[in-house]
């Protein structure tokens, strides 16, 4: 740490690595790029290359050689916990892409390991860090939309990720669905009670995995108030993702804005370019997330987005696999969300 900058680390190179290492290579203020680390030792070589910037040969060189004062976790979702916890032992902070892990006590492992060594823990909920969520959550928070009667939220994929990610992911819940029941519990409050149903429409393949392409979860909070989510892997028209939260004195709605402030007008209709992916709609949430981590070792305060919120919302994505498999809905007890 150096001249009030932080030096980051990247584990995993995939989509969000790739993300994450442009964003703290050049977009963050307050982070420098230290090193960068994949099992595939030529796409290391070359995100190293375009930043220049170290490839680490393994996770032990990258935590142990190039003096590291955190680490981004951005590898396959099932190698989350263990390069968390490899990483919290080595005293490294962490900012690790949801979910922790696909299994509870993991979560909680990696949780009550980085309590105890002190180190930040940061989970990738970017939606928190997105200008208007923020707005739309101190609107709430302030009172100015009275009490919160309902909540809308929609995720809607333009088309489905490779199937060798979805067989791993976890299904639509734990990997769709968390970031709306984290965004969920971050702009209204606690969940108690979860009930889903899914469907597979497009695709066998997803009954083949147990998985499904469109569900929808409707909840309760522990207000009263009433919620509910769409999802789908098939929209089609575009990435969209948008929140409703309906209110006694108002109402705030954060829409999908559009790929350009551009609008083509031509007899009888009028068009704008859509957003076809999340590193679309959340380029800037991205980068603040990531800026946000490096404050948050800078001035040891606790991450927006903490180990606590991704053990919740797992306990909710979890909730929703249930009942979309039984029928029922889901009650949660005192110990989860």
């Amino acid at each position: 740490m150096s001249a009030g900058r932080v030096r980051l680390g990247i584990a995993g190179l995939g989509r969000m690595g790739r993300v994450h290492a442009a964003n703290a290579a050049g977009r963050c203020p307050s982070v420098e790029l230290a090193a960068v680390f994949d099992p595939l030792a030529e796409c290391a070589a070359e995100i190293a290359g375009r930043f220049g910037v170290p490839a680490a040969p393994s996770l032990e060189a990258l935590l142990g050689e190039h003096g590291l004062d955190g680490v981004i976790i951005a590898a396959p979702t099932g190698e989350h916990a263990a390069l968390s916890l490899q990483a919290i032992a080595a005293g490294c902070h962490v900012l690790c892409e949801k979910p922790i892990s696909l299994e509870r006590e993991p979560t909680l492992s990696v949780t009550e390991a980085a309590a105890k060594a002190k180190v930040k823990l940061q989970v990738g909920f970017n939606r928190r860090y997105d200008v208007a969520n923020q707005a739309a959550a101190e609107a709430r928070r302030s009172g100015e939309l009275g009490e919160v009667y309902l909540f809308r939220s929609s995720q809607r994929d333009m088309s489905p990720p490779r199937p060798e990610f979805l067989s791993g992911s976890g299904g639509i819940f734990r990997d769709m669905g968390i970031h709306d029941f984290d965004a969920a519990r971050f702009l209204v409050g606690e969940i108690i009670e979860v009930a889903a149903a899914g469907t597979v429409l497009s695709d066998p393949g997803f009954t083949a995995i147990g998985d499904y392409d469109t569900a929808v979860v409707t909840v309760r909070f522990a207000n009263g108030a009433l919620g509910l989510f769409d999802l789908t892997r098939v929209a089609g028209y575009g990435y969209d993702s948008t929140v409703e939260i309906m209110g006694a004195a108002g109402t705030v709605r954060v829409e999908t804005p559009p790929l350009l402030n551009l609008e083509w007008r031509r007899p009888g209709a009028a068009t704008r370019p859509l957003v076809s992916g999340y590193d679309q709609r959340y380029g800037a949430a991205f980068v603040a997330e990531v800026e946000a981590f490096a404050q948050a070792i800078l001035e040891g305060s606790e991450p927006l987005a903490t180990g606590a919120d991704a053990l919740r919302a797992f306990d909710l994505a979890d909730a929703a696999t249930r009942s979309a498999l039984t029928g029922q809905p889901v009650r949660l007890g005192a110990g989860e969300a």
